[in-house]
């Protein structure tokens, strides 16, 4: 009885309706605003290198300490919002890692530096783990893929933006005062989030029970075709993020020599995904969705093949056919993820989220001392080399799927 009246009382939020309306505005402001303040940094690594005096592995932590962090905090942000509630925790989350960014750009030290980033990840977990959630709570259910498409676009949108506007900042005046931009704009942003949000209607707060959430926990990384995906999402971001990490160190060298603007406007690039991702969706309907993700790190692949000329318009190209693969791959990935989860879903896309980000955090680092040996042909070896693991790994769920 109280279950039905629990359902009864639901009411979820419908299209055309001014409640709907601001909650679109508050999630592409939520996912811009902390996807800005993530990437800020990647355009601008060698701007790091230069003044603290660092080498591009060292340089990499400014980025892989954040999202190392922000990896551990999708574990945990998730069962905090079920009991203190989805629109505090992601309100928090935002303004917190906004004025970290603001103080940051005050900071000229570079462990500093690295140690408040390593902060600012914990606080975006609030936003990455527990958005879509919200959107699945609150909104109908006809409209779903619409704010979660504009979530998704918002981030994508946002950390392309935040790469190119600290890059050009930063080459006319300082990364200081870059980082400062971002921090401010994205605090605005936040007020605004926390203003336009509707509260949540629909969810309940609950007890936790730690014992079965770490069941849950195990369950999932048992599950051959889970544990599967979750080190193809590690090996997929880990991939991306080595590439677009040391991309800039090759192009500042001869024969490119490459201003810091120049490497962000290459963030473009990653506006593929706005085309790739909904494409793999479609592919995946007509064929098996595991040869659809073999084909997708086939692209990813032959684009780093094609970036090893010396040409700069084969160079993008081989960019673009590297993102469209991978974002295309990333989608697949991660819906099967919640496809295959037979219980707690939400757990299951933690894990993947922390398996997605830890790679990003450990290959975007790691691979600094392939370029440290051998450059762009060493970071080429290895990502190759990972790119044929993941496909060997899509073959493995092949075995299990029949």
């Amino acid at each position: 009885m109280n279950n039905q009246n629990t359902i009864k009382r639901k009411k979820y939020i419908e299209r055309n309706t001014k409640k709907f309306n601001q909650i679109i505005l508050s999630l592409f402001l939520g996912g811009f605003s902390s996807f800005s303040i993530l990437y800020c940094v990647q355009s601008i690594l060698p701007i790091f290198s230069k003044q603290f005096y660092l080498t591009a592995a060292e340089s990499s932590l400014f980025l892989s300490a954040t999202t190392a962090t922000m990896a551990i905090g999708t574990l945990f942000t998730g069962i905090l919002s079920d009991i203190i509630g989805r629109k505090l925790i992601m309100s928090i989350s935002l303004l917190t890692a906004s004025i970290l960014t603001i103080v940051c750009s005050a900071t000229d030290h570079w462990r500093m530096i690295i140690l408040l980033r390593a902060l600012i990840g914990i606080s975006l977990s609030g936003v990455v783990a527990i958005t879509i959630t919200y959107i699945v709570e609150e909104v109908h259910s006809n409209s779903l893929s619409f704010c979660i498409g504009l979530y998704i676009s918002g981030n994508t949108i946002g950390g392309c933006f935040g790469r190119i506007l600290t890059s050009i900042i930063a080459e006319n005046f300082s990364w200081n005062i870059s980082l400062f931009v971002i921090g401010f704009f994205s605090l605005i942003s936040s007020f605004l989030f926390l203003y336009f949000l509707p509260s949540s209607k629909n969810f309940c707060p609950i007890s936790v029970n730690y014992k079965k959430f770490l069941n849950n926990f195990y369950s999932h990384l048992k599950n051959p075709i889970l544990s599967i995906l979750f080190m193809i999402g590690f090996l997929l971001m880990g991939s991306f993020i080595t590439v677009f990490n040391y991309i800039g160190y090759r192009l500042i060298l001869t024969p490119f020599l490459f201003s810091p603007s120049n490497i962000g406007l290459l963030s473009i690039i990653y506006l593929t995904g706005v085309y790739s991702s909904p494409k793999a969706g479609i592919l995946v309907n007509k064929y098996n969705k595991e040869n659809v993700l073999i084909i997708s790190l086939l692209l990813m692949i032959l684009g780093l093949l094609i970036t090893q000329f010396n040409q700069i318009i084969v160079i993008v190209l081989g960019l673009i056919i590297f993102s469209g693969g991978f974002f295309a791959s990333h989608s697949i990935a991660s819906s099967w993820v919640s496809a295959s989860a037979k219980f707690a879903k939400v757990q299951a896309t933690s894990l993947y989220l922390f398996f997605y980000y830890l790679g990003s955090s450990v290959f975007g680092t790691f691979s600094g001392f392939f370029w440290f040996y051998s450059r762009w042909t060493g970071i080429s070896i290895f990502m190759v080399i990972i790119l044929i693991l993941g496909i060997f790994l899509c073959f493995k769920l092949k075995k299990f799927i029949k």
